[in-house]
């Protein structure tokens, strides 16, 4: 039959225990720790990641409000510049309407002279026109 050899069964059993002792030392420890470190560094990343993106949103929330100053600004600046320029356009036109003002009212003045100076011409030519008047007249 089967004869147990307890020698046989010591040595088996004192080889198994030294390779389970080299195995743990030389691989499942060292697997072990890797899985953990790797665990570890996830998990610092992940918390990194979530810091950032917070910090992110508030560098978005920081530059928005950023921005809408700017726009305010830039509006303010424009309606300042569209008044000034509509008050030197409006005081061009004044001094322009103006201008014109004197020089519709020197023209009239002229052109009264002129009526008056004609006036005066023909009604000191109207005893000649009435002389040549009446002797085509005759004539006829």
């Amino acid at each position: 039959m089967l004869d147990l050899n307890p020698g046989l069964m010591l040595f088996v059993l004192i080889v198994f225990f030294s390779l389970m002792y080299l195995l743990n030392t030389m691989l499942y420890q060292p697997l072990l720790k890797f899985m953990d470190d790797r665990d570890a560094t996830i998990a610092n990343d992940l918390k990194n990641a979530e810091e950032m993106a917070d910090n992110s949103s508030d560098l978005n929330a920081k530059a928005d409000a950023l921005l809408a100053e700017a726009k305010a600004e830039a509006n303010v600046i424009r309606e300042k510049a569209t008044t000034e320029a509509k008050a030197l356009a409006e005081s061009k036109i004044e001094s322009k309407a103006k201008e014109l003002d004197i020089s519709s009212t020197a023209f009239e003045a002229e052109l009264e002279a002129e009526q008056k100076t004609l006036k005066n011409a023909l009604s000191a030519q109207l005893p000649a026109f009435k002389e040549t008047l009446q002797s085509k007249l005759s004539s006829l």
